[in-house]
């Protein structure tokens, strides 16, 4: 059978889909950041005969390699190429500055069981288990090793189970992205590398949380496992570790590539999906606040105050305002809108807990707006994340 173009076929897909199911942040990808884990005074897992720095340091430079000689166009950046400290802001800033269309995240694992094994790959998000936080509050550790850490992460403490469950129901805005990037990578360790698929999965990470990019933290293996720590160090593992995730870079770049030529061609007005923006949050236009309810959310808080935070699940943008009653919005009640940057952005759901907005999140997500993630306001004005878990802590302490 004649094997159809990919991008022909995407082309039919995105024309048949439902407008909501459209991604809105799809581009060409174009820039990658590759950040080799911890290093210099941090070392990360430590095995019986290495240290996890210098392998993930090893697998990125073979992967940045991979792609700058074989994909032209793409542009490689490391968070760093040598065995130097690199905080995790600082990771984040430099893939944010660049304008990256992808962030990477390598890493190698370890537990207290000297037999686990396999490789795995995460995605900012909610902890599905205890196995993942452990995985997040691990790898979050690495800001202990930064000077004032507790500001410059606004409070977050790292051991704190409540601050990290806290945490991960921000979701990074680029969460079907990432969720693509990472099964294409799980694929290719299973398919082509031969390692044990231990799966995608969603955890809280710092170095993923405020990056304004799909992206993925990658396990290549646990170095706690003597067999897997011996394959991890070698020569031939670092290259089939790289090839594989060499491979699943080039297939999520041919798709979304792909996705971006065809969304050139069939542009609508309006992005059916969350957009990722910066922490400076507040909701203003010509110095006036203008946050928009429904009667019906009205009803429902009119319990609440407007000095209490609030949360609310954003699922769409668009530059022109859209009726409440919109056509596209079928399957959701409660619709409002708030105005941003420009943008006119539309939420559900009015709550003063985060744990009732994440339940309204995943209802929103199965309507088809995937990438739907959780926002924090205060007297109508958008708050940060920081800002709000400082107020809920405060509020816990009254």
């Amino acid at each position: 059978m004649k094997r159809i173009p990919v991008f022909f076929v995407i082309v039919i897909l995105l024309a048949a889909l439902p407008p909501q199911l459209v991604a809105d942040k799809r581009g060409f990808v174009n820039t990658v950041v590759i950040d080799p884990g911890h290093g210099g005074r941090e070392p990360g897992a430590v095995g019986r005969r290495s240290m996890e720095k210098d392998i993930a340091l090893a697998i990125s430079l073979k992967l940045g390699n991979y792609i700058k000689e074989n994909i032209e166009g793409v542009e490689v950046i490391y968070t760093r190429e040598t065995d130097i400290f690199v905080p995790l802001h600082e990771r984040a800033r430099i893939a944010n500055e660049n304008k990256a269309d992808l962030f990477i995240s390598i890493h190698a694992n370890s537990a207290a069981s000297r037999i686990a094994e396999g490789t795995e790959t995460f995605v900012m998000g909610l902890h599905r288990s205890q196995a993942n936080l452990e995985v997040a509050r691990r790898e979050n550790k690495s800001i202990l090793y930064e000077d004032d850490y507790l500001e410059t992460y606004d409070g977050f403490d790292p051991n704190s189970p409540e601050a990290n469950i806290i945490f991960a129901l921000y979701q990074n805005a680029y969460l079907e992205q990432s969720l693509q990037m990472a099964s294409f990578i799980q694929s290719e360790f299973r398919e082509r590398a031969r390692r044990i698929d231990r799966g995608v999965k969603q955890a809280g990470f710092l170095v993923l949380y405020n990056i304004t990019m799909p992206g993925v933290l990658v396990e290549t293996g646990f170095i706690s496992n003597p067999r897997e720590e011996e394959y991890l160090m070698s020569e031939t593992g670092q290259a089939h570790l790289a090839s594989a995730i060499f491979r699943a870079f080039r297939q999520y770049k041919e798709e979304q590539d792909a996705l971006a030529a065809a969304r050139n061609e069939y542009h609508r007005p309006l992005a059916y999906t969350a957009t990722q923006e910066t922490e400076d949050l507040s909701v203003t236009t010509d110095n006036q606040t203008e946050a928009i309810q429904t009667d019906h959310d009205r009803t429902e808080t009119d319990h609440m105050t407007a000095s209490e935070v609030s949360f609310r699940v954003q699922f769409a943008t668009s530059s022109e305002k859209r009726p409440l009653d919109d056509p596209v919005f079928a399957g959701l009640s409660g619709v409002s809108f708030y105005f941003h940057e420009g943008l006119y952005k539309y939420t559900v759901g009015y709550e003063n807990t985060l744990e009732a907005a994440a339940t309204i999140q995943q209802e929103v997500q199965k309507a088809g707006f995937k990438d739907a993630f959780v926002v924090a306001f205060k007297n109508n004005e958008r708050i940060s994340a920081a800002e709000a878990r400082r107020l809920l802590q405060k509020q816990r302490n009254n």
